[in-house]
């Protein structure tokens, strides 16, 4: 809706396009999107529940897996509901405090996970090159220190990006060419000068994907330069499997977050940017259950046990 006065127009919904507007494409889609959101919630949810009432998974690197689940599944929440109402509804709208609640629940929780990404990375280093200070340097303390730390970083960095988006003027069209209130098309659509969201966004996101990746980059470098000493060949290809699927996961997510938000406005594609977006926003947090949980042994040991639990109690009742 636009709200006319004697100067300009303002903005008081927009319009999210998404994907099309043609039906034949729109149910596929729907349907498509659904079940993957479904697998996201369940996969998730699960991890979370299974290293909540495993005493076996009671450690650092579970505590920080599980954050992880919580995040993929909240900021897909943040994106996927809204997204597949759109696809059945006619009039695609979202309120102009829809729009700004989802951009800075979405960029807060993706900034975090870069954050906890990079933590995993630190706590797998200290494990296998520094065994004996793993104790003391990943406690109980410091690991909700460092996932605290995530989180308010997060919200830190999207209040700033979600403050200075929403104090722009959107004074002409109200049509975003996404299916979600992303940060480049909403600049994209103001007719108010961005120069300095632009700056904040290269900043900002810069720094925290950048930093974040080089600490995951350098991490498990040192990882693999351990890895190689190991004379146990069994030991050398587990050890490697593991760090070639969390890096093949990590690089697909960075390199899309790198597209997306650290090049020029100039070169922005909406129908590119909706691609990819659609794998940092629906696709990779499915995966990533899969990706950190499926293949660990002790991960499927518990999960296991807990399926023989709860079928041990039914037959009893």
């Amino acid at each position: 809706m636009l709200l006319t006065s004697e100067n300009h127009t303002a903005v008081t919904e927009f319009i999210l396009l998404g994907f099309s507007d043609h039906l034949e494409v729109e149910l596929p889609l729907f349907g498509l999107f659904l079940l993957i959101y479904i697998t996201t919630l369940v996969g998730n949810a699960g991890i979370i529940v299974l290293v909540w009432l495993n005493a076996c998974l009671h450690s650092p690197m579970y505590y920080f897996l599980s954050n992880l689940s919580f995040l993929d599944l909240s900021y897909s929440s943040a994106i996927a509901p809204k997204m597949l109402l759109n696809l059945l509804a006619q009039r695609k709208t979202i309120s102009f405090f829809g729009c700004a609640t989802q951009m800075f629940l979405f960029a807060a929780l993706a900034d975090a996970e870069c954050l906890i990404l990079a933590v995993m990375a630190y706590d797998r280093y200290v494990a296998i090159c520094h065994p004996l200070l793993y104790t003391i340097t990943m406690s109980r303390q410091a690991c909700a220190f460092m996932v605290a730390g995530a989180y308010l970083s997060g919200v830190l960095t999207s209040l700033v990006h979600t403050s200075f988006v929403f104090t722009l003027s959107f004074c002409g069209s109200n049509t975003i060419n996404h299916f979600f209130c992303d940060i480049p098309p909403l600049l994209e659509l103001s007719c108010s000068k961005t120069h300095i969201n632009e700056v904040l966004l290269f900043t900002l996101c810069g720094f925290i994907q950048t930093s974040t990746f080089l600490i995951i980059i350098i991490s498990y470098a040192c990882i693999l330069g351990t890895i190689l000493q190991f004379h146990a060949t069994e030991s050398r290809h587990k050890a490697f499997s593991t760090c070639t699927s969390h890096l093949m996961a990590v690089g697909l997510f960075y390199g899309s977050l790198f597209f997306t938000y650290l090049r020029p406005s100039s070169s922005y594609s909406p129908d590119t940017d909706k691609i990819i977006a659609v794998f940092y926003t629906v696709v990779f947090p499915m995966l990533n259950p899969m990706i950190y949980s499926l293949r660990n042994k002790e991960v499927m040991e518990a999960l296991r046990r807990s399926i023989e639990r709860k079928v041990f109690s039914q037959t009893l009742t």
